[in-house]
């Protein structure tokens, strides 16, 4: 039986790191406009909402073919977390799977979006987060991770890591609904799986550095990349 999915992207219109990020144009469009047009676009969702404190994040997707959740105010803070604005929203939506698309990723494109979803319905974890993968030496508390002090090897022999960048987030929704009642952290809850996104399309949108290499590999998009080499 094919799982019911919807889309639910998060938008608070008070972003403080990058003010007003939401509504800021993003090379020719707000960045808002991201996730709702590969949503709309992809066809792959039964709804696509967004979920928004502000009327005026509301009216404008609402303007553009999506479905207003109006977020209440107190999950509308800089302090509330996606397991508490996600609960409140599953509470009143029912779907098999809730896929949460993030503004804050909008170099993502539509095959990876495919893919995701392919992924969800093959699959049968309850939370699946998307991530980088990278072979890299990291060290966390002045200790090696993933590699030795006392020995140099080759990057591609080493283990890889896994950053969580929140590009696309999947949760399913009896499972998350029932850990958060249980007093448990539904976020990672369950059975886990990671889904790698591909590297350009994984800037995530916390500082304005962020941006501007968003906004870069946006522009160069638009460039005929065939590849050239030095003449020797």
């Amino acid at each position: 039986m094919k799982n019911k999915i919807i889309a639910m992207i998060p938008a608070r219109l008070g972003s403080q790191r990058i003010p007003k990020k939401n509504i800021r144009i993003m090379v020719d469009k707000p960045l808002i406009d991201y996730p709702i047009d590969l949503c709309l676009e992809s066809k792959l969702f039964n709804e696509i909402w967004i979920n928004t404190e502000s009327e005026l994040l509301g009216k404008h997707a609402e303007h553009k073919g999506i479905k207003f959740h109006k977020r209440p105010s107190e999950l509308a803070s800089n302090t509330a977390t996606n397991r508490d604005f996600m609960y409140e929203f599953l509470l009143n939506h029912e779907c098999d799977y809730v896929v949460m698309v993030n503004p804050t990723s909008p170099l993502l494109n539509m095959n990876t979006l495919c893919n995701f979803i392919n992924f969800i319905n093959t699959n049968t974890y309850d939370t699946i987060m998307s991530v980088i993968s990278e072979k890299a030496e990291v060290i966390f508390n002045n200790k090696p991770l993933n590699f030795s002090f006392e020995k140099k090897v080759n990057s591609q022999d080493l283990e890889p890591i896994n950053k969580i960048i929140w590009a696309l987030t999947a949760w399913k929704r009896d499972s998350f609904i029932s850990l958060q009642e249980n007093g448990q952290n539904p976020v990672f809850g369950g059975k886990l799986g990671m889904f790698e996104i591909p590297k350009d399309e994984s800037c995530d949108l916390d500082y304005e550095d962020d941006w501007k290499i968003a906004e870069g590999i946006l522009q160069s998009r638009k460039i005929n990349n065939k590849v050239r080499y030095l003449e020797l």
